[in-house]
């Protein structure tokens, strides 16, 4: 089976990235008589896992995707070089012939439900890509989490019932066995994301403010970047680091007296399932999509609600012995959550679309 992947993504330091880069890894590893070709914009330099071959267009990121976007040219299939079926990580402009199928992969449909929290230029994207044209039009459509799926039947998406397969990510494989290389008797918060509306972050600096007045003493490091930094920058007790290093990244996580997510829309949420690899436990807002994963191996507080958030800071801040019950119940709810399970689970959708097809 030869495989085209919409590989935009991969380098853009982003969560799709990294889910894409764990599962190219995963399926090249597990699957190495396949062939993954993995199509990136001429304009990009990246690297691709091991057993995936890559292949640059000529054209460079924003002429290649108007193009697709207004002629439906060039096609995914004709760049890789043929396929028997193409695999979209995400939904994006993109050209597929009808003669070849494509597995399409949502992550979540905040840019329908909540199209304020983006640019101009990011709404524009998303109408350009059509996503619901694209589930259509797909042979088989995967999405991260149950919580997703009930989101699009809620909102009347054009799929068929059983037509999605629930496909849940994993810790990633860089961000494991991490030593507490930012010393700190007292320990210290975590934030990990996009600093971006639909992640809550006007809720999280909120909270901050409050709970420092009612007792809290740890700071907060906040790891991200986006266009909400300027809510928290300058706060008292934040600091702002930007993105991190996989290793750096891993470190905070390892030496984090909690992680914070105080996200308003998730369609699966990596943090606290790395943070949980870690023994780290996560105070989140109660989206299901968190219960999903985690069962009651968290703490949480209503969406958008500051003063329970502050509350919730300051309890988890000065009770070791819940940090520890909750962070190692967190740990064991992950463990059935693998890219090497979650690339076998989409290597059979990929493969039963082209056995439908021959």
């Amino acid at each position: 089976m030869r495989v085209a992947i919409d590989a935009r993504h991969l380098g853009q330091g982003r969560g799709i990235a990294r889910y894409l880069e764990e599962m190219l890894t995963a399926l090249a590893a597990g699957f190495p008589d396949d062939e993954w070709v993995a199509v990136v914009p001429g304009d990009r330099n990246v690297e691709v896992p091991s057993g995936v071959e890559l292949r640059r267009t000529r054209l460079g990121s924003r002429p290649l995707f108007a193009a697709a976007a207004l002629t439906g040219r060039p096609r995914l299939e004709k760049l890789a070089g043929g396929a028997d079926v193409c695999w979209l990580p995400a939904p994006a402009p993109v050209a597929c012939g009808r003669r070849v199928p494509y597995v399409l992969t949502v992550h979540d449909i905040s840019f329908e439900v909540a199209a304020g929290n983006f640019t101009a230029y990011e709404q524009g994207w998303h109408q350009a890509a059509r996503p619901r044209r694209l589930a259509e039009r797909a042979a088989a459509v995967v999405v991260d989490s149950e919580a997703t799926l009930q989101a699009m039947e809620d909102a009347s998406w054009p799929i068929e019932p059983g037509e999605a397969t629930v496909i849940r990510g994993a810790p990633s494989t860089n961000l494991t066995g991490g030593q507490k290389a930012w010393p700190s008797d007292r320990g210290y918060l975590l934030y990990v994301g996009a600093l971006e509306p639909r992640k809550g972050i006007d809720t999280l600096a909120k909270a901050i403010e409050i709970a420092r007045r009612i007792g809290l003493t740890l700071p907060l490091i906040v790891v991200g970047e986006g266009r909400s930094a300027p809510l928290l920058d300058g706060a008292a007790g934040v600091r702002l680091v930007g993105r991190q290093s996989d290793q750096q990244l891993s470190e905070l996580y390892a030496g984090a007296s909690a992680l914070v997510v105080p996200s308003v829309l998730e369609g699966f949420g990596l943090p606290p399932v790395e943070a949980a690899a870690h023994g780290v436990v996560s105070v989140t807002s109660d989206l299901p999509v968190f219960r999903e994963t985690l069962g009651d191996a968290i703490l949480t507080f209503p969406v958008g609600d500051a003063e329970s958030l502050a509350k919730t800071l300051v309890l988890i801040s000065g009770d070791e012995g819940l940090r520890t019950t909750l962070g190692a119940a967190a740990k064991q709810a992950i463990r059935p959550l693998t890219w090497g399970a979650s690339a076998h689970s989409l290597h059979r959708v990929l493969s039963e679309v082209v056995s439908k097809r021959r």
